[in-house]
């Protein structure tokens, strides 16, 4: 039986799972929608901060400039994921963000100047073995992909490089900034390519979509997985997001049918990939408590 705090984990992972099908419902293309989904999730995310909490949004100029340019690899990474389900489809795009956690293995111990883990190394095996049979099998998605793993590797960035700035600010804080540097690299990336005139023309159906994507897909999981760290632990939280990739697949494949369904090789490699995940996930928990244990034995 699920406790309150498990339940409402699985709900927002479920809500993350669901962001690929939003945004395959979303017509408007990867670009705009990454403009909009950022821009009035950090409008959400503000007035949230600043009148319901009542907190001061504050931070000192060095720690505002990293977290702009680290939000900036959260709108990339955003804009790789959708593109990725725009010329292929949510299946594809999910199974390669379950790669994320192989390249924070590889980027982790580069950042933190730490020895590689053994663990994480036959981790990498599997996953880039699973990655390849499916590059095999669905060899038409090859673009997805390819956009779907550089997802990955910008998503694992943000993750490494967020890491080092845990506890510098408020985590509500952090989220507003990141969120509202990504918006402002998209924003660029739009102003310089000669479409930003393109944003105005926007549907009702397509915006209506767009608020939900922002407001319960984006700036109201963000706060509560925030608030859940005081009742789980962060093993409990990363594990349970590796479910993310799972919820989205079989969501897909119900909704939109034919679009949606693989070949059984490919499910076949993406469960391999997610089980070599958790099984990481458990045995780096076992290690840490290992070493609790030994130091206060000590």
């Amino acid at each position: 039986m699920l406790s309150p705090a498990q339940f409402r984990l699985h709900f927002i992972v479920f809500l993350w799972g669901f962001t690929a099908i939003l945004g395959k419902m979303i017509t408007v293309n990867a670009l705009e929608l990454v403009f909009f989904r950022m821009m009035f999730a950090a409008i959400f995310l503000f007035i949230f901060i600043k009148f319901v909490k009542r907190k001061s949004l504050k931070v000192e100029l060095k720690l505002f400039g990293s977290l702009i340019g680290i939000g900036g690899f959260m709108g990339a990474h955003w804009m790789c994921f959708f593109y990725a389900i725009k010329i292929s489809n949510v299946s594809i795009a999910l199974s390669c963000l379950a790669t994320v956690t192989l390249f924070v293995s590889v980027l982790e111990p580069m950042v933190y100047r730490r020895k590689p883990d053994a663990t994480e190394l036959v981790l990498g095996l599997v996953v880039v073995a699973s990655i390849s049979l499916i590059f095999k099998v669905e060899w038409q998605h090859t673009r997805g992909i390819i956009f779907g793993v550089l997802c990955a590797f910008l998503g694992a960035l943000f993750t490494v490089f967020n890491g080092k700035l845990y506890g510098r600010t408020s985590s509500e804080n952090i989220i507003f900034y990141e969120i509202f540097g990504g918006w402002l690299l998209v924003s660029l990336f739009l102003l310089g390519s000669g479409h930003m005139e393109s944003i105005v023309h926007i549907d009702r159906k397509n915006f209506f979509l767009l608020m939900l994507l922002a407001s319960l897909f984006t700036a109201y999981p963000m706060l509560e997985s925030v608030r859940l760290m005081k009742h789980i632990s962060p093993f409990t939280l990363a594990l349970t997001v590796n479910l993310e990739p799972v919820y989205g697949i079989i969501l897909a494949f119900f909704i939109f049918g034919k679009s949606e369904q693989m070949t059984p090789v490919f499910y076949i490699a993406s469960a391999f990939m997610i089980m070599a995940i958790v099984v990481n996930a458990i045995v780096k928990s076992r290690k840490k408590r290992k070493a609790i244990r030994r130091v206060s034995n000590d």
